[in-house]
């Protein structure tokens, strides 16, 4: 079943989302953002202003996830102006950033992170990811440029929404299998087998 605002309310009182916003933001110091914090059925994230990494393409190379080398990523810069604080993701490009919130995700839930109509009517698509039964830490998000031109992607508002599915609890939770990307910081981690 899909959580309603009660609950995500409820589990961020126990710790489970920090920094937590009660209602949804839409103006910050009486300048527009794109919109953070509690939804009916959701809880929409912030992009870290700490980091933000784009694929680049090296002459000769080839993206292993199995062998994944850092040097296929440059740490983008953070730019400000009377809008906002911002990275661009060039267009037809990937990029990596991560949450401002740290999540704890109880046993018996999943969350999944989809991305947010505003961006995606700008042809940013951000990746489809879950976070498991007692996955803690922060998240690190993936966005595609599918425009032809480039995108800003602003810090510090929102850029994804959390849907919180609750289910019997697992035999075995992330935390029990000692998952591999447990207990992120509010840095981009790359991928990991």
């Amino acid at each position: 079943m899909i959580k309603n605002d009660t609950w995500i309310r409820e589990l961020a009182d126990r710790g489970g989302i920090a920094p937590f916003e009660p209602q949804q933001v839409r103006r910050v110091d009486d300048r527009p953002v794109i919109s953070y914090g509690l939804s009916s059925f959701g809880y929409d994230i912030r992009l870290s202003p700490n980091e933000f990494r784009i694929f680049r393409h090296i002459p000769g190379t080839v993206v292993d996830p199995k062998n994944f080398n850092p040097e296929n990523l440059e740490t983008a810069a953070l730019h400000r102006d009377d809008s906002g604080e911002f990275f661009i993701l060039p267009a037809h490009s990937y990029g990596l950033g991560v949450a401002i919130e740290r999540l704890e995700v109880p046993d018996n839930v999943t969350i999944l992170c989809v991305g947010k109509s505003t961006y995606a009517r700008a042809g940013i698509i951000a990746n489809l990811t879950p976070a498991e039964a007692a996955w803690k830490g922060y998240l690190t998000l993936e966005f595609s440029n599918s425009s032809s031109a480039d995108c800003r992607m602003y810090a510090r508002e929102g850029v994804v929404q959390l849907l919180f599915f609750e289910g019997d609890p697992c035999s075995v939770s992330y935390e029990d299998r000692q998952g591999k990307y447990q207990n992120q910081n509010e840095e981009v981690t790359i991928a990991r087998i």
